[in-house]
């Protein structure tokens, strides 16, 4: 691809991972930006500000780069799940999620900043998980480390224990939507 210096806004080594599957060449550099909820947004704009801010303030870094920011949230409903605060909130989480269908959002921001140009853009996904009894959820858990990941769970990781069909993109569930952001990374160089 013939874009600008790219830049990865996250930490997260799965994104990494995924990105590489489209580029090789790029750089990650994480924001420290504090993600935002706020319940008079929907699922897709509280996604799609979070990337932003995280986009835009390494952006203001580095301006001559191409940076990527991205947040993925995990909605029962209207309500967010975020990352779980310690071990119980995780089990509560599957609890909750288990044997009913979610939607897993996460919104990408791609910001150069010298270039004045951004595209935002949010990808949704359902994820049905199976019935699960309180021993299965344990199991899983002991299996994961469950609390760097939104709704307490990762897809990649022996998530055929706990989901039982997906309707969507499966890469968006592990934390990057490869197929919407391969298109608009193509749309990007032709500008």
């Amino acid at each position: 691809m013939n874009l600008p210096p790219l830049i990865l806004a996250s930490a997260s080594p799965r994104r990494s991972e995924l990105l590489r599957q489209l580029i090789f060449d790029f750089k990650v550099l994480p924001s420290d930006v504090a993600e935002l909820t706020d319940e008079h947004l929907s699922p897709q704009e509280i996604c799609q500000l979070n990337a932003h801010r995280k986009a835009r303030s390494v952006a203001k870094q580095i301006p001559d780069s191409l940076v990527l920011g991205a947040d993925t949230l995990v909605f029962l409903g209207d309500e967010a799940l975020g990352k779980p605060a310690n071990a119980a909130d995780a089990e509560r989480m599957l609890e909750r999620l288990q044997g009913r269908t979610h939607q897993v959002v996460t919104g990408i921001s791609l910001i150069h900043l010298r270039a004045h140009r951004e595209r935002i853009f949010a990808t949704s996904t359902d994820v049905t998980f199976r019935p699960l009894d309180a021993s299965q959820i344990r199991d899983y858990l002991a299996q994961v480390n469950p609390l760097d990941k939104a709704g307490a769970y990762a897809i990649q990781e022996h998530g055929e224990k706990i989901v039982s069909e997906i309707s969507g993109s499966y890469s968006n569930v592990v934390g990057l939507p490869l197929e919407q952001l391969k298109t608009e990374l193509d749309a990007w160089q032709r500008r």
